[in-house]
């Protein structure tokens, strides 16, 4: 019985495939006087169906060793491609996580989109999503996951897209969809070159072969660089990193989704792939660099923001940047831990802010404010997931950090000063945003406010609840670091780097006396900020004008050279026949004339030729 629960875990990813095409009736209007709610009643069943075997299969598979199933998908006689399933306790809790956090996501948006009339097709695009994640943390191929990591793309893409009859909403799912394409494709170089070099794309052979491979430094930067590109696009790092931004016009119950799963999923690609990355030192220069880059950068914008989705979309790029810190420097066990950690306070927080966007149809920050009194439960829900995303113990957060500034002070102690940078700056941008929401005098917007019905609520609570009780539930597993086997003497450093970052907030943001916008001494560098760096300016003076001026120029190319030598033999032919049938006198000497004329044309142009 149990034994069966191991070896089946390959149907997890099938059921809210199921899901997705059991609501095609409702999809296609063919389900009559139904309605569309059905099919979203069919999705969160599989859903469910999908979390409980994947828990029912942690629970049983804890402390086995790894197994690897393998299907054979296609066979030649130079080629033999299998799909390959690993089975073990870090694939396991990634099912488990990522069928939750689905299940959960489904629920919410029953309340969520309780008026939409959609359902169908944002169902079963979830399950499709769901499904997606979930045979990409099973699949043991850099083949099939790159077939994955496209199924999520255009997921993304329909998602995005989902409230079609906006403009906002079309431009958001193509710059999203684009952007994440051009990873994608040199990603696909990637997997293309390894497999004549490796002979395999099975990520354990990989890891083996990585121990002995002596590979030229050139070779091993450029295949490492187009394997990391993929992710890079997935996580939303620089130069990536405006996707996100846009992909926030999608559903709240998508958004959950998408980036307290989808985006960890790149990174958790790139985990899988740390041997062969490893094989070039320049590389994982390159990829602690972004990460700092973008970590420190996204938390600068973030703080300038007033958009409640903008200001989590820019912290999420940043902590993603910490985790792309732990992968450059090879603390793969802390980089788990955080993508672990992350998907939890992340949902945590888009389902909180959906929660009052419901209900006061804003996500302008400066158009709210005193709704602790109104929205008590929803605002506790939001300081939980706020101290589990930054260094506060217990919550999960402290622990990675602990974990990752350990094993960076030796070889590279710098970085632990990145890490407390950021961690105050994540800390002060998300204190923002709950004093904000729930402190200081009640406006307009914020007169009506009341906590949401159940079925939004229940969620958020639940999930809070969750959140609380998850560093017990680690502890008992034995998942803690213990304080023996860490240096605690950067326990009291993130602590109050989290602690000076949410004091230094609160006193700014929570005093009435002090004028809101804070306005700092240069404007210049307000808007520097405020404007997202001028990335989004700058890649439109030199990628965006590259491509719209290589593009006049081919269209006037094509139009006038290639469509002009082609008209131009066409007139000529026209015009030459129009001359030559004047020459159909019927006299067979001018015939005879004519092509022994022709005959010394082109031999006195061949002669010339030689």
């Amino acid at each position: 019985m149990y034994e069966i629960v191991i070896q089946t875990a390959w149907l997890i990813p099938c059921y809210p495939l199921i899901g997705a095409i059991l609501a095609l009736p409702w999809s296609m209007g063919w389900s009559g006087q139904l309605g569309s709610r059905p099919s979203g009643y069919i999705n969160i069943l599989m859903a469910g169906v999908a979390f409980i075997h994947g828990l029912v299969a942690l629970v049983i598979g804890w402390d086995l060793p790894p197994q690897q199933i393998s299907y054979s998908w296609l066979h030649t006689s130079t080629l033999d491609i299998n799909f390959p399933i690993e089975i073990s306790t870090i694939t396991l809790t990634a099912i488990a996580v990522v069928t939750g956090i689905n299940f959960v996501s489904q629920i919410y948006a029953v309340g969520y989109l309780e008026m939409d009339w959609g359902w169908a097709r944002f169902f079963s695009l979830m399950n499709c999503f769901g499904a997606g994640i979930c045979g990409l943390v099973l699949s043991n191929s850099l083949f099939f996951t790159y077939v994955f990591l496209e199924l999520l793309t255009l997921a993304t893409y329909l998602l995005v897209g989902f409230w079609y009859a906006q403009s906002l909403v079309i431009t958001g799912a193509r710059d999203a969809f684009w952007t994440k394409r051009v990873g994608d494709i040199i990603l696909l170089m990637g997997v293309i070159a390894i497999y004549p070099i490796a002979g395999t794309w099975n990520f354990t052979e990989l890891e083996i072969l990585a121990q002995t491979a002596q590979l030229d430094p050139t070779v091993a930067l450029l295949l490492g660089l187009s394997l990391s590109a993929g992710p890079l696009g997935k996580c939303a790092q620089i130069p990536f990193q405006l996707w996100l931004d846009e992909a926030m016009e999608a559903p709240i119950p998508a958004t959950v989704l998408r980036n307290a799963v989808v985006v960890g999923a790149g990174a958790f690609v790139l985990i899988k792939l740390a041997p062969v990355i490893s094989l070039s030192p320049i590389l994982l220069n390159t990829l602690v660099i972004l990460g700092v880059t973008t970590a420190i950068c996204c938390s600068l914008i973030a703080i300038a923001q007033i958009d409640m989705k903008r200001v989590l979309s820019y912290t999420l790029s940043a902590y993603i940047g910490l985790v792309f810190i732990a992968i450059g420097t090879q603390n793969l066990d802390s980089a788990r831990f955080i993508l672990f950690n992350e998907s939890f306070g992340m949902s945590l927080l888009y389902m909180g802010i959906g929660a009052i966007i419901w209900t006061n149809i804003t996500q302008d920050l400066t158009q709210l404010g005193g709704l602790w009194s109104r929205r008590p439960f929803t605002g506790a829900a939001i300081l939980v997931a706020i101290a589990s995303f930054i260094t506060l113990p217990p919550l999960g957060g402290f622990w990675g950090f602990l974990q990752l500034v350990d094993g960076l002070w030796v070889e590279q102690p710098w970085l632990v000063g990145v890490i407390l940078i950021v961690n105050t700056l994540t800390a002060f941008s998300l204190t923002r945003l709950f004093c904000l929401i729930f402190l200081g005098k009640v406006k307009p917007m914020s007169e009506r406010s009341i906590e949401p019905f159940w079925l939004i609520s229940l969620p958020v609570i639940s999930t809070a609840v969750f959140i609380c009780h998850l560093p017990i539930m680690l502890r008992d597993l034995g998942m803690l670091p213990t304080w023996g086997a860490l240096d605690t003497m950067f326990a009291p450093l993130l602590v109050w780097s989290s602690i000076s970052g949410i004091a230094i907030s609160a006193v700014i943001y929570s005093v009435d006396t002090i004028p809101k916008p804070i306005k700092l001494p240069l404007p210049a560098i307000q808007n520097f900020f405020a404007n997202d760096l001028y990335v989004q300016r700058f890649y439109q003076l030199t990628i965006v004008m590259l491509v719209a001026t290589s593009a006049k120029v081919t269209n006037w190319f094509d139009r006038y050279i290639v469509d002009g030598f082609v008209n131009f033999i066409g007139l000529g032919t026209l015009f030459s026949g129009q001359a030559l049938k004047y020459t159909t006198s019927g006299q067979s000497q001018l015939y005879i004339l004519l092509a022994f004329s022709g005959i010394i044309i082109i031999g006195l142009m061949m002669g010339l030729l030689v």
